[in-house]
């Protein structure tokens, strides 16, 4: 199936971190396929939205490698894009996490980012973790696959 068929229907995508960090540092495996989906975003086809907790984790390895300029394009992604928002995290998605996490025997982290993008009721969740395919409250999108 082509990515623009996949992405029918979809109004509000949300992105776990991976697939975030393939486009941002141009993953050869995975950008061509990154930017058609940005592209979207972009051209407020969808809108983009991610947990708080993705800028935390988009950070460490830049900073741990001194990469100030990496770190601020990660930055400048995800906190000045007119169709990305970042999602704080609240008590209602606390719950909802935990509630996943024991359902589905998710880590906290996916607990969280899936959770995020069900409470801002997007209709997708992008990944390249196929374990969060096994969530049934949101269509979950494995960037592999697409």
């Amino acid at each position: 199936m082509k990515l623009p068929d996949v992405l029918q229907g979809i109004r509000q995508l949300a992105f776990d971190t991976a697939p975030l960090i393939y486009f941002i540092e141009r993953h050869p495996d995975y950008f061509d396929r990154m930017l058609i989906i940005m592209r979207y975003v972009d051209e407020g086809l969808i809108s983009g939205v991610s947990a708080t907790m993705a800028l935390t984790e988009v950070l460490v390895q830049p900073l741990k490698a001194g990469d100030t300029a990496l770190a601020k394009r990660y930055e400048a992604a995800l906190t000045n894009s007119k169709d990305f928002r970042l999602e704080p995290l609240t008590t209602s998605i606390a719950h909802l996490a935990a509630d996943l996490r024991a359902r589905y025997n998710l880590k906290t982290p996916d607990a969280i980012h899936v959770a995020t993008a069900i409470d801002a009721g997007c209709d997708g969740f992008l990944t390249n973790d196929t374990g969060i395919k096994r969530v049934s409250e949101i269509k979950v999108l494995v960037l592999d696959a697409l």
